[in-house]
């Protein structure tokens, strides 16, 4: 016999209306001790790194560069449906500087949006939308 369940749909775009403040990640969806998170995004974030995180970020309208200290292959430059993951431990700065993006971010539910740094942009609590 089968239980009842609760289950729907996300429509990314719709959720990622549902806020306006940039750098401030909102939870959309948890899946094996992940959380699925949407982000928007202007101007320059900060080097940071996360020890022990891999961060991957997919993003959904517009453009960022994802900064790396030391990278051979220079900064990363994602447009629309590009993704790029960040692997643990690497010192990374993603930036918007040619208007708003959007991106969805996958992490350990573990991840602090400013890796050990802590200072205005710094995120510890986040809201579920």
């Amino acid at each position: 016999m089968s239980s009842t369940t609760n289950l729907s749909k996300v429509n990314v775009y719709e959720k990622a209306s549902l806020f306006t403040a940039h750098w401030t990640p909102k939870i959309i969806g948890e899946l094996n001790g992940q959380h699925v998170k949407l982000a928007k995004l202007l101007g320059e974030f900060g080097w940071h790194s996360h020890k022990d995180e891999d961060e991957l970020f997919l993003v959904l309208k517009g453009q960022v560069v994802i900064q790396l200290r030391n990278n051979e292959n220079g900064d990363i430059h994602l447009n629309e449906g590009d993704m790029f993951i960040v692997p643990k431990g690497v010192e990374h700065n993603p930036k918007a500087e040619n208007g708003e993006c959007t991106v969805m971010l996958f992490e350990p539910a573990s991840t602090v949006n400013t890796g050990a740094e802590r200072n205005d942009k710094t995120q510890i609590e986040l809201e579920h939308i």
